[in-house]
């Protein structure tokens, strides 16, 4: 069974940095593309960022040059390192794993930007 646990969320002062970690098993982590979303209340959950499995990148618009999303496949993990973190980053980030067709999501961790 396939299993992604995030950890480091937290509260952090606006200029703050935070780093998200996605622990996955059960799956073929080195072939999966992997990604962190985020959810604000009241607000639709959308794409962070994404890494293939060859380590190719992509970022939100809102989120380009202050995060950094990286992978270390012999630890099945990803991570989200978040710089210069500003209120709006303020959400619930989802780990999302693909692969074999097949959607994962983790529970989600609270990040809350605020003074």
């Amino acid at each position: 069974q396939v299993q992604l646990v995030e950890s480091g969320g937290g509260l952090v002062q606006p200029g703050g940095s935070l780093r998200l970690s996605c622990a996955v098993s059960g799956g073929m982590f080195s072939i999966a593309h992997m990604a962190w979303y985020r959810q604000a209340p009241g607000k639709q959950r959308e794409s962070v960022a994404t890494i293939t499995r060859a380590g190719s990148t992509n970022y939100a618009d809102s989120v380009k040059g202050r995060f950094t999303i990286s992978r270390d496949n012999a630890k099945n993990t990803v991570w989200l390192q978040m710089n210069s973190l500003k209120p709006e980053d303020s959400a619930v980030y989802y780990c999302h794993a693909n692969f074999i067709a097949t959607d994962y999501w983790g529970q989600g961790t609270q990040v809350a930007v605020s003074a």
